[in-house]
């Protein structure tokens, strides 16, 4: 085909797109033969194609409302509760007390030596050099609007100037805020809130309905933070674009409590690169998740597919078909129920009676790193070490606003926090697990009950898919199962549960073996004893018999009475 024929019918395939898109938008006259009205009809279209700036890039956004089947579990996990940041929850009645706490700070950044709580114009600011600050600002905001607009899954009603002034006032609040934290040593409260507002602020700035992106965060903190600092202080004491990172994985880290030594040195918790995150709740994913390669793990190496295999189907067919019975009881009988699906990793209980230990992971760590390796003395037994973990309610909407993050953006390349959670998913089924893992002094939790703590982690992963196969726990998965289906585990595991689950079915145990075997040694000893008086006469086959039957039935020389 020509280059005129190409031309020709890519012309025509134009005008058809053309003519069915002005049939939609109630255009008629585009179609009856006139080529003018044909031409400015492609030519319009061709403009909004190539007018793509305007519409939202899917790359682009990161901040999204919660789909309704994660949000139906508890929607007030994705809600701000005193606070809203963003357009989301912008003018909800229910927040409008801390609009006062915002403007403050917003005036206390341009006015430090003032609390009142009016707002601040350009014309209402004494000093030239504030005046002229926050026409900087305003105008950094200006440029960045359409770029924020497009970081929002949906499109926000407020007009231009309500958008900008909500972004400055939002914007600034944060700043400020945290800079008091910072002062206060990140432990006490600042003086403009109350002592029982600042875990619910530090809950509420990290939702993912309730975020600002970091560029518009970083253009205020360079605009009024290290701008204000720079003329005055010397070089080592200068404030730079990375310590907002900082200052906010200080704020938040709290929530990781009991994840996190207190007396662990920042710097095994701080942000891995600069610049790095979209958002706070983006940044903080980042910086809890551990370190990957950079080569993918596959969906089912070839080398490790045997792993991926039940026990039936690595075996050969002599000892699938014609194996022993005692065999088969033994050592290959599934313990588990028939037809019940298997689980991507057992319980604790079922865990601990096939021989793993648990043991808590005591080194500079990351909340989510989880390993499994061999025993130090018994080489056989396998150690399922994992990082401290406390369970609170804070903790539960820090994990579901992860996994709503990981499951809404498309370009999250690693949901570490869904994999995590479904491995504790399965490896508490019921209270009894919860407290094996505060036993080793793994999980700590502050919701009552144990029954709560296996609730509230079972309902986590709930209308959620995940795929363990494209997971950082992949191989810890995997040996897992390889362990269990082992045959030292799989024999440990039937005694365990079936003979030794308590001390007293134990000692019951222990009690009908000591018994069974003094029957046989007082039988061998009986047998010893018998063919040592009768001499080379013996017949173990006659003393059975003799022993066993009454004696006028094995004799036979008794006669009836005449």
């Amino acid at each position: 085909m020509g280059k005129g024929s190409l031309f020709t019918s890519s012309w025509f395939l134009l005008q058809k797109i053309t003519c069915r898109v002005s049939r939609a938008r109630g255009f008629h006259g585009v179609c009856d033969g006139s080529s003018s009205n044909a031409r400015k009809a492609s030519l319009s279209l061709i403009e909004e194609l190539e007018m793509g700036n305007n519409v939202p890039k899917e790359r682009d956004i990161c901040i999204y409302k919660v789909p309704n089947a994660m949000r139906q579990m508890k929607s007030k996990a994705y809600e701000p509760n005193i606070v809203s940041i963003g357009p989301y929850h912008h003018g909800v009645a229910s927040l409008q007390e801390m609009e006062k706490v915002k403007r403050i700070y917003f005036r206390r950044l341009f006015e430090p030596n003032t609390d009142d709580d009016s707002m601040l114009s350009v014309k209402e600011t004494a000093d030239p050099e504030m005046m002229q600050l926050l026409d900087d600002a305003k105008k950094a905001m200006q440029e960045l609007e359409e770029k924020a607009r497009r970081c929002y899954s949906e499109e926000s009603e407020l007009s231009s100037e309500e958008f900008v002034k909500m972004m400055l006032i939002d914007g600034c609040f944060i700043i400020g805020f945290l800079r008091d934290a910072s002062q206060q040593g990140f432990e006490h409260t600042p003086s403009t809130v109350e002592r029982w507002m600042l875990p619910i602020i530090r809950q509420d700035l990290i939702k993912l309905e309730n975020q600002l992106p970091l560029f518009v965060l970083r253009r205020l903190y360079d605009k009024l933070i290290i701008t204000k600092t720079s003329t005055s202080a010397s070089d080592h004491q200068k404030p730079k674009s990375s310590d907002l990172e900082a200052l906010s994985i200080r704020f938040f880290k709290p929530l990781l409590q009991g994840s996190v030594d207190p007396d662990k040195p920042l710097q095994h918790f701080a942000p891995k690169h600069e610049g790095q995150g979209k958002h706070f709740l983006d940044l903080f994913h980042h910086n809890i998740c551990p370190e990957h390669n950079e080569k993918e793990v596959d969906t089912l190496p070839r080398k490790d597919m045997k792993h991926n295999l039940k026990p039936q189907e690595k075996q050969s067919f002599w000892h699938k078909h014609l194996k022993p019975p005692w065999k088969q009881i033994l050592w290959y009988k599934d313990l588990k129920p028939q037809g019940k699906q298997t689980q991507l990793i057992l319980s604790i209980r079922e865990l601990k009676e096939a021989g793993v230990k648990f043991k808590r992971n005591k080194k500079p760590c990351r909340p989510l790193d989880i390993s499994f390796s061999r025993g130090t003395f018994d080489i056989r037994r396998k150690v399922l070490t994992i990082p401290a973990i406390h369970i609170n309610d804070h903790r539960a909407t820090l994990f579901r606003n992860m996994l709503a993050f990981e499951k809404c953006h498309r370009y999250c390349q690693h949901q570490d926090v869904t994999t995590y959670l479904f491995f504790l998913d399965g490896l508490i089924n019921s209270a009894k697990d919860v407290g094996l893992l505060h036993y080793h002094g793994i999980l700590f939790h502050s919701l009552g009950s144990n029954r709560r703590v296996a609730k509230l982690v079972n309902n986590l992963c709930k209308e959620v898919v995940s795929d363990m196969s494209q997971s950082y726990l992949y191989e810890v998965v995997r040996d897992v199962d390889a362990y269990y289906n082992s045959r030292y585990a799989k024999v440990r595991a039937f005694l365990v549960h079936h003979h030794f689950s308590s001390w007293l079915v134990g000692i019951s145990t222990l009690g009908a073996c000591l018994a069974l075997y003094l029957a046989v040694v007082q039988t061998v000893c009986t047998v010893a004893t018998a063919k040592g008086q009768l001499g080379s006469d013996f017949s173990l086959g006659s003393f059975l018999i003799d022993s066993l039957l009454p004696k006028h039935v094995s004799g036979g020389t008794d006669s009836k009475p005449s």
